[in-house]
């Protein structure tokens, strides 16, 4: 099976080399790295060491995920998403796709919650925003998720069916909340985690977190309450 490794990636020189060097390859085909508008040595290091890099301007994760995603091999079976920081552990990427090739699982998200997280690696705001995001995702759609971790795989031609949009804080959730009312098979395997190389853009600052739990909170609403 081929599959496609996607990584958003904004200023992260100091991590990305380490993320690729930790790919496995096999069962890893293709390492695509969507630059998010780096400032920095992360297009230069990703190409260097063998990964197609891609540009999106536009900032956010949505976009960049799409980007890549418009370029993607139609040949491809499974696709996985992939952190440039450096926090998730990417020798863990079999754990994801095997449910997918065995069991034939559509969906596969890795639970930074049900594994083992280093002391720190996620912040009090992470915590609470993940318990809440996920407590009414299963009050609204009674499917238990832990997490909205963004390592995750999933079956190609499902991706295509859930017709992503988000582009930016709410691509996460976007993608779980889809897959439970288009009915995929969903499978939640844990996954370990570690503090990320350098500060998030996101988790790291007040504003960022304000700004990705209002966009969460937003999608759940606009999926649940507002289209139901």
């Amino acid at each position: 099976m081929k599959v496609t490794v996607i990584i958003p990636a904004l200023n992260e020189e100091a991590a990305i080399g380490k993320v690729l060097k930790e790919i496995p390859v096999p069962p890893v085909t293709e390492v695509l790295v969507s630059d998010n508008g780096s400032t920095d040595a992360t297009a230069s290091l990703a190409s260097e060491l063998g990964a197609k890099v891609v540009f999106e301007a536009e900032k956010g994760y949505g976009a960049a995920c799409l980007r890549a995603l418009s370029l993607i091999d139609d040949r491809t079976d499974i696709v996985v998403f992939l952190d440039a920081d450096h926090s998730d552990y990417p020798e863990e990427i079999p754990l994801l796709i095997a449910p997918i090739i065995n069991e034939n699982i559509d969906l596969v998200i890795g639970s930074r919650v049900r594994g083992q997280s280093q002391k720190g690696s996620l912040t009090p705001q992470q915590v609470f925003g993940n318990w809440l995001a996920t407590r009414l995702i299963k009050l609204i759609w009674r499917f238990d998720y832990s997490d909205l971790g963004p390592f995750r795989a999933v079956r190609f031609e499902s991706l295509q069916k859930l017709c992503m949009q988000d582009r930016n804080f709410g691509w996460t959730v976007e993608m779980q909340i889809k897959a439970v009312k288009q009915k995929l098979s969903i499978r939640e395997v844990p996954v370990s985690y570690r503090k990320r190389t350098g500060q998030s853009k996101i988790s790291g600052t007040l504003s960022g977190s304000f700004k990705a739990g209002c966009k969460i909170l937003y999608t759940i609403a606009k999926y649940g309450l507002l289209t139901r």
